[in-house]
């Protein structure tokens, strides 16, 4: 059984546990960790050195002593091993390495043309991440054990369409023409090296949002609203994926009966349809609002323009009437949504009044409703984490 199968309680004092409190600053010594854990000193000392042999965990001199021999203090590396991340979208990426931590240390933001096919677009942002890591132009060979900057230990991948996550291939996205069957984690084990973990997109910004904001809760779901809709599902403190791959997909949902839109999946009515930032300019245009894109759509509401404010309360509703049924069904801890619609204040209200007015009182007692914290970096955190999870279940 790998970690990423292991029930929470089994969790307490592992691996990924550990390192996430030294990362964290809540334990510097073996002796915080044992305290932390409930673990007997010598359990803590094995998986400590078990760490260090990884190059996950560092010694960096001795602590005060508190009538004792000066205990040796641990950190996480900061030089040296870096994690390679990419969280792609239909017009933009961000691109970044991680430290060890999942601290950023670089990122850039990159136009791309989701259309131009999934050979083009992976193997361009390869090389860009490779060359972050290596300090060198795009392009430049990085193994896992070089690089001017030092040892690339893995690439996180974040994509916008359904992912088999124990395969890395992409099944059936509705807006990635092309993309359909695609094989990324072959196609990236030719380029680089290193391990090369992907996942949807929803999946890595849950991720990341649940380990810097919500690590001390079980059960939370995420929702990323831009110009697609999709979910991540956190249980038992971990990404809860489920047997294929698709849990957390929300976006054909139905929510309105016919006659309806057409979504991108073939279906009418879906939840993307209606609720999207795609729908919403689809919407606007046809009521004959001269928009754009997204950006347009976000503008004309903060103007207060009545169409587009409409259309928002509406996608706000419709949003909350089917984490309605999220909510009574799983009982999470928070509700948080991100991607672009997130800072729409008519569609965030009408989501949390839909959501106070369908769920059961039990459920909504203590749920937090918010939004998740602000970062273009999100994704590529997400990203970093699934990595080095990856790296730590590898070394038991």
């Amino acid at each position: 059984m790998t970690i990423d199968d292991a029930p929470r309680e089994a969790l307490r004092g592992g691996p990924r546990e550990l390192l996430r409190w030294v990362a964290t600053g809540a334990a510097v010594s073996r002796a915080d960790l044992s305290r932390l854990s409930g673990l007997s000193p010598s359990t803590v000392s094995q998986r400590v050195e078990a760490l260090i042999n990884q190059g996950l965990l560092e010694e960096a001199g001795a602590g005060q002593s508190r009538g004792g021999r000066r205990p040796r203090q641990l950190a996480v590396p900061t030089g040296g091993a870096v994690v390679g991340a990419i969280d792609l979208g239909a017009h933009h990426a961000r691109i970044g390495t991680l430290d060890l931590s999942g601290r950023v240390v670089q990122g850039r933001t990159l136009p791309v043309r989701i259309e131009d096919g999934p050979e083009t677009v992976l193997g361009t942002l390869l090389a860009e991440v490779t060359a972050l890591a290596s300090g060198g132009a795009p392009g430049a060979s990085l193994a896992s054990g070089g690089g001017a900057a030092g040892a690339l230990r893995g690439v996180g991948i974040g994509i916008p369409g359904p992912v088999q996550h124990s395969t890395g291939r992409i099944v059936s996205p509705s807006r990635m023409p092309g993309w359909n069957g695609f094989d990324v984690a072959a196609f990236c084990a030719d380029r680089v090296d290193v391990p090369v973990i992907v996942d949807n997109d929803a999946n890595l910004m849950a991720l990341g949002a649940h380990r810097t904001a919500h690590a001390e809760l079980d059960h939370a779901v995420y929702i990323k609203a831009g110009t697609g809709i999709g979910s991540g599902v956190i249980s038992s403190g971990r990404l809860h994926r489920g047997a294929q791959g698709s849990a957390g997909d929300i976006s054909h949902c139905r929510v309105v009966a016919d006659p309806a839109p057409l979504c991108s999946c073939g279906n009418a009515g879906c939840l993307e349809a209606v609720a999207s930032g795609a729908a919403l300019v689809t919407a606007l245009r046809e009521q004959g609002v001269p928009v754009d894109d997204l950006t347009g759509v976000l503008r004309l509401i903060d103007d207060g323009d009545r169409h587009a404010t409409a259309l928002a309360r509406q996608a706000g509703r419709a949003i909350g009437e089917i984490l309605a049924v999220v909510v009574n069904f799983f009982n999470p801890q928070v509700v948080a949504i991100g991607g672009r619609l997130a800072d729409c204040e008519p569609l965030l209200a009408s989501m949390r009044a839909t959501l106070y007015e369908r769920c059961l009182p039990l459920a909504t007692q203590t749920l937090l409703i918010e939004r998740v914290a602000t970062s273009q970096d999100i994704g590529i955190t997400g990203a970093a984490h699934l990595v080095i999870d990856h790296v730590v279940s590898a070394h038991p």
